[in-house]
């Protein structure tokens, strides 16, 4: 294995004369400004997590700002970016910094890991970025360049070859300029060491690199198998009388929480038009036509599969909301967050 400092001198070299890499979060030192772009990226690809990130700041411009919006505008911000967890854990720590921190971000390791929603990935991150402090992030970029360099071939995803690599990333840092170092590892596996047909003619890590020594560049770094995503079926009723729609909140600990929905029929497996259309609750509503029904939805989700329908009925009176439901105008359904897979029934039925 070759030294750190031959492969963190070279890195940082190509850091300062080859990386172009653009990015509005790029050479930020606002913890917050950090912090946001961090989250924001979880399980986020730039292109997509970069236009949510300037969204936000135009609407929330400082730490304060966020702690004090609304609930709703906030999910409304986010929404179309999925994994919802990561937006309640933000306002719940923006408001936590500004109620018990007295408004300052921790400056620490510690005390930014302590943060609600913020992993050991996150609180490097917003360490070495913001603060200057020597913690590697490890992230599948970071990986992916050590995996290979290092010729590593056990699945990279096993918790002890995860806690091994991030040990390396750390003994390779740059203690002298630790967020650049970051940055340039991160940069270098999304434009050099790629996922796929990586620019190894253009490495100026190649020669030392014993992943492309053995030929198994491709083959480098290794997965465990994912078991099958779980599929659940979601059939939904859209009720409406005027410019008026019946919709609740998501509530408990299920997917979704804190954003709107329609009437749900959750059931074990895909219903037919017939059933669809004989489903009891639409029995009890004084429905005015026949009710539409819409095309399939699918939604890919980290660990389970959304499919299913919607029923679109006109009423022909506005009947009282029943519990846990409320009637919203043009205007508040526009401005109500809702996920991913009602928005593309909603853009598709207009």
């Amino acid at each position: 294995m070759t030294p750190a400092t031959t492969f963190t001198r070279l890195l940082m070299y190509w850091h300062r004369t080859l990386n172009r890499r653009e990015m509005p979060w790029k050479g930020e030192r606002d913890p917050y400004r950090v912090w946001l772009s961090e989250v924001i990226l979880q399980q986020t690809r730039v292109e997509q997590g970069r236009a949510y990130y300037e969204r936000f700041l135009a609407a929330f411009p400082t730490l304060s700002d966020l702690a004090a919006a609304p609930d709703d505008e906030v999910f409304k911000a986010w929404e179309g970016l999925g994994y919802y967890s990561r937006c309640r854990n933000l306002l719940s720590t923006a408001r936590f910094i500004m109620e018990t921190l007295g408004g300052s971000f921790p400056t620490t390791h510690e005390g930014i890991l302590a943060l609600r929603g913020v992993g050991p990935y996150t609180a490097a991150a917003i360490a070495s970025f913001a603060f200057g402090l020597p913690h590697a992030v490890v992230d599948g970029n970071v990986i992916r360049v050590l995996a290979r360099y290092d010729g590593i071939r056990e699945a990279v995803d096993r918790p002890e070859v995860r806690r091994n690599l991030t040990a390396r990333a750390q003994d390779l840092l740059d203690r002298s300029d630790p967020a650049g170092f970051n940055q340039a590892i991160m940069d270098f596996g999304a434009t050099v060491c790629r996922p796929r047909s990586p620019a190894c003619g253009a490495c100026p890590l190649s020669e030392y690199c014993q992943a492309r020594a053995a030929g198994q560049v491709d083959s480098i770094p290794a997965k465990a198998p994912k078991p099958g995503r779980k599929v659940r079926w979601l059939h939904y009723i859209h009720a409406e009388h005027g410019e008026h729609t019946l919709v609740r909140e998501r509530t408990g600990k299920d997917i979704w929480r804190h954003l709107n929905e329609f009437w749900l029929v959750e059931t074990p497996s895909p219903l037919s038009d017939a059933e669809l259309a004989a489903l009891p609750l639409l029995h009890n509503l004084p429905t005015a036509g026949l009710p539409q029904l819409s095309e399939a939805f699918r939604q890919q989700l980290t660990h389970q599969e959304i499919r299913g329908r919607f029923v679109r009925v006109m009423l022909s009176h506005r009947i009282p909301a029943p519990e846990g439901f409320r009637w919203l105008g043009q205007a508040a359904m526009a401005s109500a967050p809702f996920p991913k897979f009602i928005l593309t029934y909603l853009q598709n039925c207009r």
